[in-house]
């Protein structure tokens, strides 16, 4: 045992120990005794080790005295041992100021304190004083024994996760080790790994590379994972590949498992989820290293992945990884379902699309679904205009169905019912006879080719016998050949069928145009009907004609067959011919060739999503221009209406108010009349005591009956005239009203606007006439009691007067004139302002009438307004949105894009032919 052993033990007494001694205190005292007489000894040892002995036997107050006067090179030691005495019986406070003032160079002694404090530092519950001084022993000494592994369970113990982490990296980096690497990757599997910079383990990577690749692939496998769906993923792919392209690895190593971890990591990198910009700096490397390590089982499309972006991204990937992925490309393991992958990648298109709130479009599900059928052949039949290609097809259906030339795509099935469906981009429409199919696809009616295609499913004994369909296309023209849209559908046959005229036979334009299809298609089996053979009447020259149509044929397309026909003819022989050509036409559909074909029309998916793309931004900016034009419509017919509600308001009640005014005047100037001739009621024998009280109650009767039997019914009359004009005036704005709103959903195109006015109010007024003319209970005026000087004179004489006979010819006189010439203005005045007054007030109400007459009209265009705004600046802030972020949208088509050609290198690997 060492001499530090002995110290750290405290065993350094065993060295005066004799084999067979047994008892060091007896030992110790006689060499302490005999060294103290000579004075050669080295007493401190001896006391030193007298120490140990004593703290062995728990005599920690005897040891400390004996290591207090240690003073030779054991001294720091011997402090150590002190502040282990003082720990011993629960002085912390003093030992921990002994450990912390040992100053050694002994880096053992530095390794002990550190432990020592670290106890003592755990038993004071002092964590964070714990963890330094742990840390400070690692630093200091990590090879020390359990230091590492004491640091390591602290750690844990504590979930410091983060300390522990950089432990086991710090050690795995220095001793290389496994044990390290393996602790590691247990923190990675956990997940506790991904609060960490990525770079922080790139130095450990290339250690472990170097120390065992298995472990390697292991790891990066389990950081990978740790770092996935965390904000520092693309950081850990781009620190990751960067490391990776600067190691050795190459396909020679075994890398099945990180190689599928570059596929899967792939795949999800290119799933629509991320940006261009985002992908930009991560996949070129990815790809790059891939290619390097991938296995046989993902060898196909990391090479395809490669080929892909290449071609999408010329120069983002080295030249010399392009010419690997070429080669590796036709020397894979080819096990992939192609038709699964396709229709997935057609599928998940769809998908995205509809979250865009973009409609792929029914033309495109209806093409994939039918390319799907593998037991049903598509057969394209085509030709030059006036070739007879309808009347052939007529025959074949047995039906006069085409009466005139296409201007539709038309897809002839077999079926038990007959059912003729328009299918678009937009709509499915079935149509309800063969008129309106016919009107719908004649192009003479028609001048534009539609994109849309006509499904005419009918019982058609040929098509069900041989599973076939027939296209019907737009014929080729003189000018342009066959219309642009109709071209597309090359890619949905199986074999093409031109139709020849026998009068005049494979023309130069006939070939040019057979040259341009095979071009634009050139896998489509092209075959040839003679149509019109019936106008050749010698026999010798039709078979010369056919022979020699067979020959020029044969000399553009070896393997075409030509069958001559007659539209006309219903012979057997040429319709066992027919039939037999069909036969033969009906070859066993091969799967790729389909999915050929389906990945054909993924891509125009994709160019027609993207055209999409244009077409929402013009049509938002269309329809914020309209909207912002309709505002301003509605707004003028907001101002139209109050203007028109003003002048109704006017009309309406000066009309009222004229009724009033003629009332009031009729009333001005019979009032004092009737008044006036209320004199004839005076006699010279009338009692002129009372006559006073008798004529106020005659007035006030005869103004009454005045105003009851002529008045009221003359009132009534003339606001049932008024009411008339008013109807008349407010039915003139309805009209108005009602031609406005035509006008406004005219240019809708639907029924959004209705103004209706609430003529209830025409109901209420006239209630309203009827009640206020309806007998009018007037209080009774005082006419002849009011208090005026000459009345209380001539009331008074007539009391004093009356009693006497020979008075009352002076008291007629004087009453009669005074009746007589009386204005009674007042009278009237108050008379008629009693009884107009609720005229009055109702014609106050009029304005308020009017305006609920239109308040409906008000409400609809001003809710129109708000909901046109409302949509404006919804649109306004999506165009924006558009304009300012068209990678949203782009980005991911690019990626199907990048998707679709890799699946389109995957078929082309299947066929073994490179394709430039």
């Amino acid at each position: 045992m060492t001499l530090e052993n002995q110290l750290i033990k405290k065993t350094f007494y065993e060295t005066f120990m004799e084999a067979d001694e047994k008892n060091p205190i007896r030992v110790l005292g006689e060499a302490f005794l005999a060294g103290h007489k000579d004075g050669t000894a080295d007493i401190s040892a001896i006391r030193f080790a007298q120490g140990e002995v004593y703290f062995h036997n728990k005599d920690y107050e005897a040891a400390i005295f004996k290591w207090e006067n240690t003073h030779n090179d054991l001294e720091p030691w011997a402090k150590k041992n002190i502040a282990d005495c003082y720990y011993e019986i629960g002085q912390l406070s003093t030992a921990e100021e002994i450990y912390k003032s040992i100053d050694t160079e002994s880096s053992v002694l530095q390794s002990e304190v550190a432990l020592q404090l670290f106890s003592l530092y755990i038993d004071q519950g002092r964590l964070e004083k714990a963890d330094q001084v742990i840390k400070k022993a690692v630093s200091l000494n990590p090879d020390y024994p359990n230091v590492t592994d004491i640091a390591r369970a602290f750690f844990e113990k504590h979930k410091d996760w983060k300390s522990a982490i950089e432990l086991a990296v710090n050690e795995a980096i220095r001793t290389e080790s496994h044990h390290w690497f393996d602790i590691l990757k247990t923190y990675a599997d956990q997940g506790l790994t991904n609060t960490f910079e990525p770079n922080y383990f790139s130095k450990c990577l290339v250690v472990l590379y170097g120390v065992d690749q298995t472990r390697f692939e292991q790891m990066v496998h389990a950081l990978w994972n740790g770092y996935r769906n965390e904000s520092s993923y693309f950081s850990w792919l781009r620190e990751f590949n960067q490391l990776f392209l600067n190691l050795d690895a190459n396909r020679e190593q075994s890398w099945k498992e990180l190689s599928s971890l570059y596929q899967e990591t792939y795949f999800e990198l290119i799933d629509g989820t991320y940006l261009m910009k985002e992908l930009a700096e991560i996949i070129p490397n990815l790809l790059t290293n891939w290619i390097k390590i991938a296995d046989r089982a993902d060898a196909l499309f990391a090479s395809a992945a490669v080929l892909a972006w290449s071609e999408k991204f010329p120069s983002i990937i080295s030249p010399e990884v392009v010419n690997d992925a070429e080669n590796l490309i036709f020397h894979s393991r080819n096990e992939i379902d192609g038709l699964e992958y396709s229709l997935t990648l057609f599928d998940s298109i769809v998908k995205w699309a509809e979250a865009q709130h973009v409609d792929p479009g029914h033309r495109f599900r209806w093409l994939i679904r039918e390319l799907v059928d593998f037991e049903t052949h598509h057969v394209f039949v085509a030709g030059t205009s006036g070739n007879g290609k309808s009347a052939f097809i007529n025959s074949i259906l047995g039906e006069n169905i085409q009466a005139a030339p296409t201007s539709s795509v038309i897809v002839f099935k077999g079926d038990d019912e007959t059912e003729i469906r328009k299918i678009s981009d937009e709509e499915l429409t079935t149509f309800s006879s063969l008129d309106e199919f016919q009107e719908a696809v004649d192009r003479r009616l028609n001048k534009a080719v539609d994109n849309a295609i006509i499904e005419f499913s009918l019982p058609a004994p040929i098509l069900q016998e041989n599973r076939m369909v027939l296209m019907d296309t737009p014929g080729f023209s003189d000018c342009n050949g066959m219309e642009g849209e109709a071209w597309k559908y090359l890619h949905f046959a199986d074999s093409l069928l031109f139709v020849l005229d026998a009068n005049d036979p494979f023309t130069e334009k006939e070939q040019e145009i057979l040259m341009q299809i095979r071009e634009y298609a050139p896998n489509l089996p092209i075959h040839f009907l003679l149509n019109k053979m019936d106008e050749i009447y010698d026999e010798q020259e039709a078979a010369s004609i056919v022979e020699d149509t067979r020959s020029r044929v044969r000399a553009y397309l070896p393997q075409a067959k030509v069958l001559a026909y007659s539209s006309r003819l219903r012979s057997r022989k040429q319709q066992n011919d027919l039939a037999e050509f069909l036969k033969n036409l009906n070859r066993p559909i091969a799967e790729d060739d389909r999915i050929e074909k389906i990945l054909i029309f993924i891509r125009n998916l994709i160019e027609h999503l993207l055209d999409k793309r244009s077409e929402m931004e013009n049509s938002l900016a269309d329809s914020i221009k309209w909207n912002e034009e309709m505002v301003t419509k509605l707004s003028g017919a907001i101002h139209q209406l109050t203007d028109l509600k003003k002048e109704k308001v006017r009309i309406i009640t000066r009309t009222f108010h004229k009724v009033l005014e003629d009332i009031r005047s009729d009333l001005s100037e019979n009032i004092p009349k009737i008044l006036r001739e209320s004199s004839d009621m005076i006699q010279e024998d009338s009692d002129f005591r009372k006559i006073h009280l008798e004529l106020n109650d005659e007035m006030n009767r005869r103004v009454h009956a005045y105003i009851n039997d002529k008045i009221l019914p003359e009132l009534y009359r003339s606001l049932q005239e008024w009411i008339v004009t008013a109807n008349d005036e407010l039915d003139h704005c309805q009209s108005f009203l009602d031609e406005m709103s035509d006008g406004f959903n005219a240019m809708y195109g639907e029924e959004r606007i209705k103004l209706k006015c609430d003529f209830k109010v025409l109901d209420d007024w006239c209630r309203d006439a009827d009640r206020m003319t309806s007998g009018v209970q007037i209080e009774k005026v005082n006419i002849f009691l009011r208090r005026t000087p000459y009345q209380i004179l001539l009331k008074s004489a007539g009391r004093l007067l009356g009693a006497f006979q020979q008075n009352n010819a002076i008291l007629y006189n004087k009453y009669k004139q005074f009746v007589e010439n009386e204005d009674y203005l007042d009278v009237t005045e108050s008379i008629t302002n009693k009884l107009l007054l609720q005229f009055e007030l109702f014609a106050k109400s009029l304005e308020r009438d009017i305006s609920i007459f239109f308040r409906n009209p008000f409400d609809v265009l001003n809710q129109m307004v708000e909901e046109t705004k409302k949509e404006i600046n919804d649109k306004e802030e999506e165009l924006e949105k558009m304009r300012s972020n068209p990678e949203t949208y782009r980005d991911p088509l690019t990626l199907f894009e990048v998707k679709l050609r890799q699946y389109e290198w995957i078929t082309i690997s299947a066929k073994g032919v490179l394709q430039i």
